[in-house]
């Protein structure tokens, strides 16, 4: 039965490659920044027609018309590229405030979306973007690529389970790396800032802010979201639990020269499936090639598993002084294309219009943990979720 069904997947998962290579989709970018670019040369490589591009500060705007297909239209305000009805999908790469709101309103323009992680910036958006994604019956791919990464499929298939790892009760998570500073960038065009702040408090042009919105509460979480938002998706994907119980969030001193958010900072997360993640940040360490930057380890009873961005081990119990793994698997460069394996698989659904790798209720849970994390490290207190009334107490 197993061979029968992967048969046929792969022979729906073909038809609908074909189905959509010969449809060419035209799709539209909403942020073309630097994610935005990569994305917009991730999809024209596969055969998208990127025919649409907006941004509120023109220098990206130009930079993303170059990234995109030839004769793409420019916009400024997002809306104005959703009435476009010949497009039938959206990128949506802009700062981490503006995606739920976003996708909700391409959800209600009939357009199917890839949304950068985080999905959203707070809990209760996010219920609302699950909400007029699922009641307009479109496909949401939340960016979260570990989900399509083939490495990582075979880690869940074989080795993150019950057989392998026994009970686990605790996965520690760590990403380790080096930034010298904030951003001096400065202007070097016009910016629509009120259109940029969007729901945020308003408050005069700020440049730095502007450039460096990763690290103020109002627009993100920092370098803590912005890698959390994998290591932290990745464990509730491979662990099977939707939503967490608490959360714990502590940091240093800031330590890139301004911002509100430390680049030195660790999360415990509590799930009710009875075991915690630890998801430790450390951005002011020695520099590493992204190849051996984080590992993520699952504690079992009888195994540890430990997860790399590009390779994993398997290291059962022993009572020997030197443990030795019974499995490795280190493959250089699989974390690249893993982006493209994610972006086909939203292709593959708008066709299908199946449930993509990372759909929009995967991409809330984890948000939840990240805006608990936030909200822990701002008031110094222990967040729990409650989940009657969806909210953080």
């Amino acid at each position: 039965m197993p061979s029968i069904q992967r048969r046929t997947f792969l022979v729906t998962a073909g038809a609908a490659a074909r189905a959509l290579a010969a449809a060419r989709p035209r799709i539209g970018v909403i942020g073309s920044g630097g994610r935005g670019r990569l994305l917009a040369a991730e999809f024209k490589e596969i055969g998208v027609e990127l025919a649409a591009v907006c941004d509120v500060y023109q220098p990206n705007l130009e930079a993303g018309l170059k990234a995109a297909s030839t004769g793409a239209k420019p916009y400024n305000d997002y809306r104005k590229l959703l009435e476009d009805k010949s497009l039938q999908a959206v990128i949506i790469a802009t700062p981490d405030h503006w995606h739920a709101r976003m996708a909700i309103d391409a959800a209600e323009a009939g357009k199917d979306m890839y949304v950068e992680k985080p999905m959203c910036h707070l809990p209760g958006e996010g219920f609302r973007m699950v909400e007029a994604v699922r009641r307009n019956k479109r496909i949401c791919q939340v960016g979260t690529q570990r989900r399509s990464g083939s490495l990582f499929l075979e880690i869940k298939q074989k080795y993150a389970t019950p057989t392998a790892l026994g009970d686990v009760h605790l996965v520690n998570s760590w990403w380790i790396n080096y930034q010298d500073s904030l951003s001096r960038a400065r202007l070097k065009g016009p910016l629509d800032w009120k259109q940029w702040l969007g729901s945020a408090e308003q408050r005069p042009l700020d440049e730095t802010r502007f450039f460096n919105w990763y690290y103020y509460h109002d627009y993100s979480g920092g370098l803590l979201v912005g890698q959390a938002a994998h290591a932290v998706d990745c464990i509730q994907w491979f662990m099977n639990s939707p939503m967490p119980g608490a959360v714990t969030c502590s940091g240093g001193k800031g330590n890139l020269g301004g911002g509100e958010i430390p680049e030195t900072a660790s999360m415990t997360v509590e799930y009710p499936e009875n075991y915690i993640a630890v998801f430790t940040l450390g951005y002011k360490a020695m520099r590493y090639h992204t190849h051996n930057d984080q590992m993520t380890q699952y504690h079992g009873t009888k195994a540890r598993l430990d997860v790399a961005r590009e390779g994993f081990s398997l290291w059962p119990q022993s009572a020997e002084v030197k443990m030795a793994p019974s499995v490795e698997s280190d493959k250089l460069g699989s974390f690249v294309v893993a982006t493209r394996e994610h972006i086909r698989n939203f292709l593959d659904c708008m066709v299908t219009r199946q449930d993509p790798a990372a759909p929009v209720e995967a991409g809330l849970g984890t948000s939840i943990s990240l805006a608990m994390a936030m909200e822990s490290l701002r008031t110094g207190r222990r967040i729990q979720w409650d989940a009657a009334s969806r909210r953080m107490v």
